[in-house]
């Protein structure tokens, strides 16, 4: 009997984005993020209300991540994430067009698309490699059409919800490609820093 062939597609790159999301949000904030398991094809990516965030990346395959944050759950994530980090509330920002909060999301953005590439750098041995994210408070009025030059481009998008029922949104543009395996190999194991730290607390 012939052995079935492995092949990853857009869809398979696009579930490892999402659970790089949602594992590092969960970790942050010490509270549950989860999404919800469809992903929704788009004919564009669009930055919207109130806060949109973008990373670029490149390398074995090219394209770019897109996060829009509700107002809401913007201050939520961040409120969340100082909190776990230490930070009295009296210390917050209040609102979340401060810069506070745009660079919060924005390291936690970078955290996200590390991991993801790190995953995909691991699990099909390429190599991803990341701009830095940028982050923009938008009127309500405002959208914004982002396009990556790519190929054959496809867009997939991803709705979130986090602990306390609030929703923001993830989406993917890439080149519309896959990668078929021809021979058997396994996953590279690349432990990252709070993995060794870890192993050390007493």
């Amino acid at each position: 009997m012939a052995k079935k062939t492995k092949i990853i597609g857009s869809n398979d790159i696009m579930l490892t984005l999402c659970q790089s999301v949602s594992e590092v949000l969960t970790s942050a904030t010490n509270k549950n993020t989860n999404f919800v398991p469809l992903i929704q094809k788009i004919s564009k990516t669009v930055l919207t209300p109130d806060i949109g965030t973008f990373v670029m990346f490149t390398g074995s395959f090219s394209g770019m991540v897109v996060i829009n944050f509700p107002k809401e759950t913007a201050m939520e994530i961040y409120r969340a994430y100082l909190s776990n980090m230490g930070l009295p509330e009296s210390e917050m920002a209040k609102n979340y067009t401060q810069d506070e909060v745009s660079n919060s999301l924005g390291e936690l953005m970078n955290q996200i698309l590390g991991h993801f590439t790190r995953k995909i750098s691991d699990e099909l041995h390429i190599r991803i490699d990341q701009s830095q994210p940028k982050m923009l408070a938008l009127p309500h009025q405002v959208q914004i059409n982002i396009s990556v030059e790519l190929d054959n481009p496809i867009f997939g998008k991803v709705t979130f919800n986090t602990d306390s029922g609030n929703v923001f949104y993830v989406e993917l543009a890439m080149d519309d490609t896959s990668f078929v395996a021809v021979r058997d190999f396994e996953s590279k194991t690349t432990e990252s820093p709070d993995d060794i730290l870890e192993q050390y607390k007493v």
